[in-house]
């Protein structure tokens, strides 16, 4: 049976802890200058239905490491933008190349894809689950803390499609996680249901961060929801990650942002690029997690 990504539940506890690990190694040995090229002759199907900058050039930087190569599709570009069912493209790319990532808005879409693929389909971002980023933040928080398991996590912000993958991050790495989010923004209910007690929602940012060891948080409009602005920008006004919000979780609390980041909304700048921010080490490690992860999937 293939082993698909499409959210962090479906790759076992163990083998994602030892993932967060393997991409911690990964990373000292391409900082060591070591060329291993263990997917050499193998292809990465790349489907872009969403613009990138961090997604695509990670992905391809991986594959070209790996001795591998990665090829980008764009609507624009291929017959998937010309109505061809997802099936058919599943079957026929799958045919071609040894693993596929897609970066899309519908996650029924990646799913019913990912069915009709006979190669490992991996999730790089949709409306609903962005588990690639949950890997690198892991491995930051790692680098820098050690193990987040019991750890208090707080979610700042939308529940979006961040703040599901942070859900299941919690259910697979033992973390307790606190949401914080206005009324009529909060997560999916089924999806917030699996973690049961391990994640709790608040609808005080202040309240939720209290004894956090790292904060996360987003941009208030995401992707498709540029026209939604000004109404996110009055409703989430209360909930900019600042000086005084890291002053209520733990002395040593991180803070981290998927990015890209809106200075001055969602998060002050004083937080971002100071000390505690954890932003960076968890940009660059998408190029490792992936690593660790298209290893896994494909040796």
């Amino acid at each position: 049976m293939t082993q698909h990504f499409l959210t962090l539940l479906d790759i076992n506890k163990p083998d994602l802890e030892a993932m967060i690990q393997r991409a911690i190694e990964l990373k000292r040995m391409q900082k060591a200058g070591e060329v291993f090229e263990p997917l050499k002759n193998k292809v990465l199907g790349m489907i872009f239905d969403k613009s990138s900058t961090r997604t695509r050039v990670s992905f391809e930087t991986a594959m070209a490491h790996f001795g591998g190569h990665a090829i980008f599709l764009s609507p624009r570009d291929t017959q998937l933008g010309r109505g061809e069912p997802i099936a058919d493209s599943a079957r026929v790319l799958s045919s071609m190349v040894d693993a596929i990532m897609i970066r899309t808005f519908d996650h029924e879409g990646l799913t019913q894809f990912a069915d009709n693929s006979s190669v490992p389909v991996i999730n790089a971002l949709t409306d609903t689950y962005h588990p690639c980023q949950l890997l690198a933040d892991v491995q930051a928080y790692t680098e820098r803390r050690g193990s987040i398991k019991g750890k208090t996590v707080t979610w700042i912000g939308d529940g979006n499609n961040m703040c599901h993958s942070y859900i299941n991050a919690a259910i697979q790495f033992g973390f307790h996680l606190t949401i914080a989010t206005p009324v009529g923004y909060e997560p999916d209910a089924q999806i917030l249901a699996t973690a049961g007690d391990q994640a709790k929602i608040f609808n005080n940012p202040l309240d939720a961060a209290k004894g956090s060891d790292l904060i996360a948080t987003d941009v208030w409009a995401s992707m498709g929801q540029e026209e939604e602005q000004k109404k996110r920008e009055r409703d989430f006004a209360d909930f900019q990650v600042t000086a005084e919000t890291m002053a209520v979780a733990n002395s040593d609390a991180l803070f981290t942002h998927c990015l890209p980041a809106h200075r001055g909304e969602e998060v002050s700048a004083e937080v971002i690029d100071g000390s505690q921010s954890m932003t960076w080490d968890a940009a660059e490690n998408r190029l490792h997690s992936q690593k660790a992860l298209l290893e896994y999937l494909l040796k």
